[in-house]
C-alpha cells in the first residue's frame, strides 16, 4: 500500500510538473510598436468635455525576437471624451499579418495609458486570447487640420489553442 502511495504521488507530482510547463508554453509575449495617422471628427466639444471619433491605419515592428505581429497593418477605430484634460474611451484594431491573417482587438484608454484584449482571431490566430497594456510614446503635430499621427508601444501576452 504504501508502495502504491510513492506511486501515485510520484506520477501525480510528474503530472502536474507537465501541465505547469504545458500552460507556460502556450502563453506568448509581444512587445511591438505600433505607429499609425489617422483621421478625427469633433462630435462635440466645450469648456468640460469634447468627444472625438478617430479612423487611424498604420503598421506594427515587432519589438520581441519572437517576432510576434511584426509588419502587421492596423486600422483602428473608436471613440475618445476628454474631460477636464483627461482622455478616456474605447476603440477597436484589426492587425492583418503578411499571410492577410486577422486579430481583432479592444482597447480601453484611461489618460496615456490603456488595456489591450484580443476579442478575435482568423486562420494561424483563431482562437487567441490574452491582452496587455499600451501607452502613447510619441504623438506628433497634426500635419493637416483634423489628422493625428503617432505611436504606442504595447506589451503582453497571448495564447493560441492546441
Amino acid at each position: 500500500m504504501e508502495r502504491s502511495i510513492k506511486i501515485f504521488t510520484v506520477f501525480a507530482v510528474a503530472f502536474v510538473h507537465f501541465l505547469l510547463i504545458s500552460a507556460a508554453k502556450a502563453e506568448q509575449p509581444y512587445d511591438i510598436t505600433v505607429c499609425s495617422a489617422g483621421t478625427s471628427s469633433v462630435l462635440f466639444s466645450n469648456d468640460e468635455l469634447t468627444i472625438i471619433s478617430i479612423d487611424a491605419k498604420g503598421i506594427t515592428i515587432s519589438n520581441h525576437e519572437n517576432k510576434a505581429f511584426d509588419n502587421d497593418t492596423v486600422h483602428c477605430a473608436g471613440a475618445i471624451q476628454i474631460a477636464n484634460g483627461k482622455p478616456s474611451g474605447r476603440y477597436f484594431c484589426k492587425f492583418m499579418d503578411p499571410d492577410g491573417d486577422v486579430t481583432v482587438g479592444e482597447t480601453t484608454v484611461d489618460g496615456a495609458d490603456g488595456t489591450w484584449r484580443f476579442i478575435l482571431g482568423t486562420g494561424k490566430w483563431k482562437g487567441i486570447t490574452g491582452g496587455g497594456k499600451n501607452w502613447s510614446i510619441t504623438k506628433g503635430k497634426s500635419v493637416a487640420p483634423g489628422t493625428s499621427q503617432g505611436c504606442r508601444k504595447a506589451t503582453g501576452t497571448y495564447q493560441l489553442p492546441k
